[in-house]
């Protein structure tokens, strides 16, 4: 079942370069984009759109395919609108980084037909500047599209199928994961990675000047560069799946107060033993992945 139009709702660096992607990778039908008139501009002149407009409910009109690339809370509040306006044979999907409070909304918003309206989606792909600007056709080469299903969906046949085809297509592996374990497991893989960069990096600015960061060569650099990924979307992270980062936070915590009193102690090369070797097994573990596409059903 081909999309002849696919719109994206939000036009930075997740939508922009699905939309860069696509056309890449052979779509030939409509991408719709719809953002302010300014980033709209941008993504029709790097031709990551065909078309673009303001109006949400303009530029659903006779999608096949919706995709919802906005900070989280704006995906959370457009799915309670969408669903009375959107014909029952559109798909809907979104690329937001947490999936228990999106799946909640989609609920709210499509009632009883959800299963076969809207499929949740985190591509785990980006940069730490967002905005049309930084689109890239090839962001998702290699990466992992996460799919949130609701139970007994079926994503096997109709758009659903068409929508896993195009992840592939635009060089991503689709894995399937429950919304709780998703928010889970990207609390200790993608948010607290950010928020110690965050930390990293305003500790080290509260002691030394800017300008000393370059000292620090690339260890400084690779561990800071996250910091500076916009609250406007991490916001909106941490505030739907607090419990869990503040968990990851906690155990972090224990582990630097741990490192902190092992300093100049027989403790610390433990410490560094346990690390050396959880690196090495993530690195053989990587290896052995199968190509394809991980806990997809169909």
């Amino acid at each position: 079942m081909p999309f002849r139009k696919i719109t994206i709702v939000g036009t930075g660096l997740i939508g922009g370069s699905f939309g860069l992607a696509l056309k890449q990778y052979g779509y030939t039908g409509t991408i719709m984009g719809c953002d302010s008139a300014a980033v709209l501009q941008t993504a029709r002149q790097r031709k990551a759109i065909d078309h673009g407009t303001t109006d949400v409910a303009t530029a659903i009109d006779a999608a096949d395919l919706v995709v919802l690339a906005t900070p989280v809370g704006k995906i959370i509040e457009l799915l309670r609108r969408l669903g009375p306006l959107l014909p029952v044979d559109t798909l809907v999907t979104d690329v937001g980084s947490t999936k228990v409070a999106v799946m909640a909304s989609a609920l709210a918003g499509f009632g009883s037909g959800t299963r076969g309206r809207f499929l949740g989606g985190h591509p785990m792909a980006g940069k730490e500047r967002g905005g049309v600007r930084g689109a890239d056709a090839d962001l998702f080469q290699g990466a992992t599209w996460l799919l949130t299903p609701l139970p007994n969906q079926d994503i096997r046949s109709g758009k659903q199928q068409e929508l896993v085809r195009w992840i592939r297509r635009v060089g991503a592996r689709a894995m399937v994961m429950d919304p709780q374990e998703h928010d889970r497991i990207c609390a200790w893989v993608s948010h607290l990675p950010q928020m110690i960069a965050t930390a990293l990096a305003v500790t080290v600015g509260e002691e030394l000047e800017p300008g000393a960061f370059a000292i620090g060569g690339r260890a400084l650099r690779e561990m800071t560069r996250i910091a500076g990924s916009p609250y406007s979307m991490w916001g909106d992270i941490a505030a739907t799946n607090q419990a869990e980062i503040a968990r990851a936070l906690k155990q972090f915590e224990a582990n630097l107060k741990r490192l902190r009193e092992s300093l100049g102690k027989p403790g610390l090369a433990k410490q560094f033993a346990a690390g050396n070797r959880v690196v090495e097994k993530a690195r053989r573990k990587s290896k052995s992945l199968p190509q394809g596409t991980p806990g997809l059903t169909g």
